[in-house]
């Protein structure tokens, strides 16, 4: 049986291409697909991979919350960031959630094909482009982020809805609860993280790399 794959990008021209030419593997082979960080948890709970091929830039949730859901559910499934992002506190983020490798959209197919092998044989792979860069700011911030951990996967989840511009009505909508629920979750992240404007919240969701500003 062969490497059981999941591929999560919001792009579906991506994905497919991506199916084509995992197809030619004869040791892998793509179980499901999603387009945002929710649905690619479904997916998972689903269909058991044993990688998951995660962007970092979704809608709603994001890849790195994602992530984290993911493997907290399923130790034996292993995530493999492939993102076009290369900054530094987004593969932090990343290898933080519990991914066990990162490339970017740039690298070689061949070298796709060898960083699915090696996360699905329980190893950790960085882009060769990435390596030196990933290990020197390890070293140099090996603090940051923390401020981030100060919030749950729910307000982490919230803070990116509201860093997009959406409304607590529209976020209310979207997560099944009440507005006045959404505003209270507001006001605690506020002060957790001593920020007292939404502009702020913004700011803070994009260094942090909680979300990705695709301009």
């Amino acid at each position: 049986m062969g490497i059981r794959i999941v591929l999560v990008d919001d792009h579906q021209l991506i994905r497919e291409g991506m199916k084509a030419l995992l197809a030619a593997q004869p040791d892998m082979q793509v179980v499901g697909e999603a387009e945002d960080g929710m649905n690619a948890i479904r997916v998972c709970r689903d269909t058991r991979p044993d990688v998951v091929v995660m962007d970092v830039a979704l809608p709603g949730f994001n890849g790195i919350e994602a992530t984290r859901e993911i493997v907290q559910a399923s130790s034996q499934t292993k995530v493999l960031a492939l993102t076009m992002h290369s900054k530094g506190q987004f593969v932090r983020q990343m290898l933080k959630a519990g991914a066990a490798g990162y490339l970017l959209k740039g690298c070689d197919f061949t070298e796709i094909l060898h960083a699915i092998r090696t996360v699905s044989a329980n190893k950790g792979y960085i882009c060769t482009h990435l390596a030196n860069s990933v290990i020197f700011d390890l070293i140099q911030n090996p603090d940051a982020g923390s401020e981030l951990d100060l919030l749950t996967s729910r307000e982490r989840q919230i803070l990116q809805l509201i860093a997009e511009g959406k409304r607590s009505k529209e976020i209310a909508d979207e997560l099944l609860v009440s507005v006045k629920t959404i505003e209270t979750y507001r006001t605690q992240i506020m002060k957790k993280l001593k920020i007292d404007s939404i502009a702020g919240l913004t700011r803070f969701a994009l260094a942090q790399g909680l979300m990705i500003d695709k301009e």
